[in-house]
C-alpha cells in the first residue's frame, strides 16, 4: 500500500505526518520525494546509508556533422538551445532531457550523454527503510529522481509512505501517480484552507481517494475544517497545537517514539487509511 502525504504549501506538517505515520507502522518504507529540500532523514537518522547517483541524458553536438539547420533549436520549448555563431548552443541547467533534439536532428549530429542531477540515499532506522532523493543545486526538474524513487517502491512490498513535495507542481503529480491513497495536511487558517483546496483538486484530477489531516488545531475557528465539512471531505485526524510536539519536531525527534498519545493517534490514522484502501480495492 502506498500512502502519499501532500500539503498545499511548506510548513503545514506534511513531513511530521509522514515520518510519524511510517514510524507508527510495524514495518514501513519512508520515501522522501521532496528532492529539492529533503529532511525526513533528519528525524530518522538512518544507518548503513547507501548512495546511488542519478543521471539524465543531455545533448552533445558533433560540429563536423552539424549544418546549422536549427531544427533542434526550434523544437526545444524549454529554451535550453540557442543559435549562436551558426551553431546550436546548449544551456544544460535548463535542459529537461526530453531527447527530442537528438531524435529530430536530420544530420545525426546530436548524441545523448549522461549528466548527474542528484542521488538517492537508502538506509534504515529501526523497522523503517528510508529512501531520500536529493537534487543537485541548479537542476531544472526533480521529476527524474522522483521517478527513480518510485521505481524502487514498485519493487518493494508492504507499506510505503510518500512524503511529497509541497504545492501542486509537476513533482507532486509524479509523486502521487501510483499512490493508493492521499493524505492532505492542512493548517487552521484561511491561507491553509486555500492551499488545501488546491491539493484536493489535484487529488480529484488524478482520481485518487483522499482524506484530510488537520494540524496545529487550537480549538478555535478552523477554516480548513469548515471547508472539509462543507464539501464532505473526510477528516481522518486532528493534531493539536502542542508545544511539546513542536519541541520534539524542532529537535528532530519522532513523536510516536516519545509520546504514547501520539503513538496512539498515528496508529489509529494508519489503521483508518488501511481500512479505507482495502474497501476501495475490494
Amino acid at each position: 500500500m502506498r500512502i502519499a502525504v501532500l500539503s498545499g504549501k511548506g510548513g503545514t506538517g506534511k513531513t511530521l505526518v509522514s515520518v510519524n505515520l511510517a514510524a507508527a507502522a510495524a514495518q514501513a518504507l519512508y520515501v522522501d520525494c521532496d528532492v529539492e529540500e529533503p529532511n525526513g532523514h533528519l528525524f530518522f537518522r538512518p544507518e548503513k546509508v547507501e548512495d546511488t547517483p542519478i543521471d539524465v541524458l543531455i545533448p552533445k553536438f558533433d560540429w563536423t556533422l552539424c549544418n546549422g539547420c536549427r531544427v533542434c533549436v526550434d523544437f526545444c520549448k524549454f529554451n535550453a538551445l540557442a543559435f549562436i555563431n551558426e551553431h546550436p548552443f546548449l544551456f544544460p541547467e535548463i535542459c529537461h532531457s526530453c531527447g527530442g533534439c537528438a531524435k529530430l536532428c536530420p544530420q545525426k549530429a546530436i548524441q545523448d550523454v549522461p549528466k548527474n542531477i542528484g542521488s538517492i540515499k537508502r538506509g534504515t532506522s529501526g523497522s523503517v527503510t528510508i529512501l531520500s532523493g536529493i537534487m543537485n543545486t541548479g537542476i531544472a526538474s526533480g521529476v527524474p529522481i522522483i521517478h527513480q524513487l518510485l521505481q524502487i517502491v514498485k519493487e518493494e512490498k508492504g507499506l510505503a509512505v510518500l512524503d511529497c513535495p509541497p504545492g501542486s507542481a509537476c513533482t507532486v503529480m509524479e509523486s502521487i501517480r501510483d499512490a493508493d491513497y492521499c493524505l492532505l495536511v492542512a493548517e487552521p487558517t484561511l491561507f491553509g484552507m486555500h492551499n488545501l483546496e488546491c491539493v484536493c483538486n489535484l487529488a480529484k484530477v488524478f482520481n485518487k481517494p483522499f482524506g484530510v489531516v488537520l494540524n496545529k488545531c487550537t480549538g478555535e475557528e478552523n477554516p480548513s475544517e469548515t471547508f472539509c465539512r462543507e464539501n464532505h471531505y473526510p477528516i481522518l485526524a486532528s493534531i493539536p497545537f502542542d508545544y511539546e510536539m513542536g519541541r520534539l519536531n524542532s529537535d528532530g525527534e519522532i513523536a510516536v517514539r516519545r509520546l504514547p498519545a501520539y503513538e496512539k493517534l498515528f496508529r489509529e490514522l494508519l489503521n483508518t487509511v488501511t481500512l479505507k484502501t482495502k474497501r476501495l480495492c475490494a
